[in-house]
Order: C-alpha cells, then structure tokens, then sequence
C-alpha cells in the first residue's frame, strides 16, 4: 500500500511540475537562469514533499481535526476546541471577505501604509496601481502580507478585520479572534473545530478561492516590468487530491494548516495546529483516512 502511493505520489507531482512549467508562457519568455531557480525550487519542493511522506511518524499537531464534508461528521481529532494562534491561516478569512465585499475588478493604488507587514514580494510595491483580484492570489498563493494587508483597505483596515470577526460569528467560529488581516498577530486565535467550519464554508460557497490557493503558475511584473513567479507555500499543490487550502507560521503558531483533500471519493476538511512538521502531519491523517 505505502508503495503503491508513493508511486502515485512520486509520479503526480513530476508531471504537474513539469506540464506546469512547460505551460506557461511567462516561464518560456523568462532568462535561463530564472528557469533554473524556478525548476530548482519545484525540485526542493518536491524532495520535502517525498522526505516527509516517508517519516510516517506520529501526528506532532497538539490539535488536530478531520472533517468529512458529505456528512459534517468527525473522523479524527485532538483537543479540537483549544484555541491556538494561526499564523497565515487568517488569510482564508481574509479571502472570504474580500470575495464578499469587494469587486475582484477593482483596483487600488498601494501606499507605504498599506505595506507596513514584514513579508513582501518585489511585484508589490508602492504606487502600484492592482486589482483585489491579483492582491489575493498573491496572499493565497505565497502568502504576501503586504498583499493581504492592501486587501484590508479597500473598504478601511479596521472596518474590514470586523466583518472577519463577523463572519466568524456568522459561522459559529465561537472561539476565533483576528485582531489583523495578515496572520502576523499572533493574537489571531482559532480552534481546529472552527477552522473545520471555515473550511466547508469555503468548499461549499466560494470553492475558487480554494482553486487559487493550488495555482502554481502565478505571476506579475515587478517595478522594472520583469515578469516573477510567486512560489505556492501551501505545500500540497502538486497533488491531485489536494482540493485547496492554507498554510502559516508563526513561533507562537508553530505550524498550521486549513485544507481540503479527497480521499477515497469524499472531501475531508483536513485541520492541524501548533504542528512541528505539518507536511508529516497531514500524510499521517491521509494514510488513515485510506485504509
């Protein structure tokens, strides 16, 4: 059994990495060097993937929880009501707001204010005119903060963190908390119980956010026109049974996780909090969820 996934494993990612690469247009018009980074980090990405598959080691996650979406019944959990911070995982929040009160089209000239959280990317710079379309895939994709703070002002920072504390309540998130639209503050708390909720919310209502979160042939030109490719961080992109999700770290967080999988015909909400390894993690849960 553990051979025979590896197999699918193995083979799955190197043609997604492969027809990926030779698909896009930016990556064949792009200098050779930066093809070599590019494929050098698909390689990487694709050897922590495989490293981690083969630890089958105990689920490090002081809280987890597994969902299945057909039925809204709890296959696997631990200690799914303890709140922990959730690092970049707020940006899922983050993306259901946006979708819902702001027209993808519209566009916003970003200001220094709006780029004050450390993590940027150099296609995001100041008085850059861009849509909230393209913000937010760079905030699901490689998770700039920069991009999901700007997303925060097209209807006002603090305004916009309320309606993601409303929309938590409207979930029945009882025991969630963003103080900002980022993830950096660690302040930002939820529980795998609630994240579950998230999850099939996103999964049922807005699955194109969770579509975006799997994009890995995203890209926009920096201040000098160069075209860059913005790295997926949320790991599991390469694998067809990877319906969406996201990931974050913090120190206070360690690593976290909000994802959907199918397994075996189903879709399972797949949650992990304060992980030490969230990749060995969840191919743990996803060993179980097959057997």
């Amino acid at each position: 059994m553990k051979l025979k996934m590896f197999s699918a494993l193995f083979l799955s990612i190197l043609l997604c990495s492969a027809g990926t690469a030779r698909a896009s247009s930016h990556f064949q018009q792009a200098p050779v060097a930066r093809k070599i980074e590019i494929l050098q980090q698909e390689i990487r990405a694709l050897k922590d993937l495989i490293f981690n598959f083969n630890l089958n080691q105990e689920i490090s996650a002081d809280a987890y929880t597994v969902v299945d979406l057909s039925s809204n019944s709890t296959i696997l959990e631990k200690n799914p009501v303890i709140s922990y911070p959730i690092a970049s995982v707020t940006k899922l929040m983050n993306a259901v707001v946006t979708v819902e009160s702001i027209p993808l089209s519209q566009t916003v000239t970003l200001t220094n204010q709006m780029l004050t959280p450390f993590g940027s990317s150099p296609c995001i710079f100041t008085g850059l005119k861009i849509s909230a379309g393209n913000l937010l895939k760079s905030a699901l994709t490689q998770s700039v903060n920069d991009s999901a703070e700007a997303l925060s002002y097209f209807v006002g920072n603090q305004k916009f963190i309320g309606l993601m504390n409303q929309k938590a309540k409207e979930l029945g998130m009882q025991n969630t908390v963003y103080y900002d639209a980022t993830g950096l503050n660690p302040a930002n708390q939820s529980t795998a119980k609630d994240l579950a909720k998230l999850v099939a919310y996103v999964n049922q209502k807005h699955p194109e956010l969770l579509s975006i979160t799997k994009d890995n042939d995203f890209w926009l030109p920096d201040s000098k026109g160069n075209f860059l490719k913005f790295s997926n961080e949320n790991n599991f992109y390469y694998l067809p049974s990877f319906v969406g999700g996201k990931t974050g770290y913090l120190p206070e967080a360690k690593q976290t996780m909000a994802s959907v999988f199918q397994v075996n015909g189903k879709s399972y909400a797949i949650i992990v909090l304060h992980s030490a390894n969230r990749i060995a993690d969840i191919f743990n849960i996803l060993r179980q969820l097959k057997n």
